[in-house]
C-alpha cells in the first residue's frame, strides 16, 4: 500500500511528476516524490545592479512573500559591474542546485551579447531562464532648467538643431536605459553625448543636477520625482501607454517619422546556472507565478508603471532567444561597441 500515491519506477517519469506538481504549486507531494532536499536553505538572488535601482526595488517587493512561499530566506545579494556582468559570470560559475540565482534583464541576458565581444559565459547555454517577472517601460525624462520642451517633437527638433550639445544619461553602458536612447537616436538621426552612471540612483541626480538633460530611465525610478515636478516624462517606450502615468504618450504617438512602432521595453527575470535540475527550476518558477499573481505584489509592481509577465521556463527560454536577436540587430543598426 502507498497511501493511493502510486509507485514511480522510471526516473524520468518521477521527475517529470515533479515537475508537474512543482508548477501547480503541490509542493508537499512533489517533496514527497524525491525532492524534499530543496529548498533546505536560504536562496541567494545575485543583483546585476546596485540598490536602489530597478531591479533592485523589484526584487525587494518579491523578496519576503518568495521567502514565505519557500519556506525559507530569500537573500539579496549585490555583485555589481560591467553593466551587470559580474554578476552574471558569478551565477554562471555558481553550483547548480537551485540556491543562487541571478535577477537578470533584457540587457544582462539579451544585448550584452552583442555588446560584449568576449563574454566569459554565453547569455543563453550557460543559464537556465527560469522565470520572467515584469516587463518595465522606460520612459524619456527630462530635466526642464536644462532642456526646456514639453513633448517629443521639441525634444527633438532642440537636439537636431545643437548636434552634440546635449548629453543624455544611462545607468551604464550597454544596459537597457543606455540602448533605448541608442535606438532611438539611431532611428531619428540624433548627435547626443552618452554619459554613463554607475546605476541608477546616480544617473537620475546626474539629470537632476543638469550634469545630463536627460534619460531613458524605468518608469518606477523616476516616479518620484516627476510627482514632485522636478522631471517632465515626454514619451514612454512600449507599444501602449502605461497605466500609472496614463498621461504620457508613447514615443510612436509622436507621429516623428522613424519612430512608428518604437518599443525598447525591457524585463526583468530569475536565471539559474546551466544543469539545474528541471524540478527545482519549476518549482521556483511556480513560487514567482504565485507570487505575481498575489493583489499585494502585483498592486505594487504595476502601480509603478510595470507589467506584470507569466511564462513557463519553456516560454521564458523562447522569450530569451528573440530578445537576444532583437539587441543584436539594434547594436549593428546603432553602431555600439562596447569592448
Amino acid at each position: 500500500m502507498h497511501s493511493g500515491v502510486p509507485v514511480i519506477r522510471s526516473t524520468l517519469a518521477r521527475r517529470a511528476l515533479i515537475a508537474a506538481f512543482a508548477v501547480l504549486g503541490l509542493a508537499p507531494l512533489a517533496q514527497a516524490q524525491g525532492h524534499a532536499e530543496w529548498p533546505q536553505h536560504s536562496v541567494t538572488i545575485i543583483m546585476t545592479f546596485p540598490a536602489g535601482s530597478g531591479v533592485d526595488v523589484v526584487a525587494r517587493i518579491m523578496q519576503d512573500p518568495l521567502a514565505r512561499l519557500l519556506g525559507q530566506p530569500v537573500i539579496i545579494d549585490y555583485r555589481v559591474g560591467a553593466a551587470g556582468n559580474v554578476a552574471s559570470e558569478y551565477v554562471a560559475r555558481a553550483k547548480p542546485d537551485g540556491y543562487t540565482l541571478v535577477f537578470g534583464t533584457a540587457a544582462t541576458h539579451g544585448s550584452n551579447a552583442a555588446l560584449y565581444k568576449k563574454l566569459p559565459f554565453d547569455v543563453e547555454t550557460d543559464f537556465v531562464p527560469v522565470a520572467p517577472i515584469i516587463d518595465v517601460s522606460n520612459v524619456l525624462t527630462v530635466n526642464p532648467d536644462v532642456m526646456n520642451v514639453k513633448t517629443l517633437k521639441e525634444f527633438v527638433d532642440l537636439v537636431r538643431a545643437n548636434p552634440g550639445k546635449y548629453n543624455y544619461a544611462s545607468t551604464g553602458n550597454g544596459t537597457g536605459t543606455h540602448m533605448a536612447f541608442a535606438e532611438l537616436n539611431s532611428r531619428l538621426g540624433l548627435n547626443m553625448v552618452h554619459v554613463p552612471y554607475k546605476g541608477g540612483p546616480e544617473a537620475i541626480q546626474g539629470v537632476l543636477k543638469g550634469e545630463a538633460c536627460c534619460i531613458m530611465n524605468q518608469v518606477q525610478t523616476v516616479l518620484g520625482q516627476y510627482k514632485a515636478g522636478k522631471v517632465r516624462l515626454l514619451g514612454v517606450t512600449t507599444g501602449k501607454r502605461v497605466a500609472a502615468i496614463q498621461e504620457v504618450p508613447t514615443i510612436g504617438e509622436s507621429g516623428i517619422p522613424g519612430t512608428q512602432g518604437f518599443d525598447s521595453s525591457t524585463w526583468f527575470a530569475l536565471f539559474a546556472p546551466k544543469g539545474t535540475d528541471a524540478a527545482i527550476v519549476a518549482r521556483i518558477n511556480g513560487a514567482v507565478r504565485t507570487v505575481l499573481q498575489t493583489p499585494e505584489v502585483r498592486g505594487k509592481l504595476e502601480s509603478a508603471g510595470n507589467t506584470v509577465r507569466i511564462e513557463t521556463p519553456e516560454q521564458f527560454r523562447a522569450t530569451v532567444h528573440a530578445n537576444r536577436l532583437k539587441w543584436a540587430e539594434v547594436v549593428r543598426a546603432a553602431n555600439i561597441n562596447i569592448d
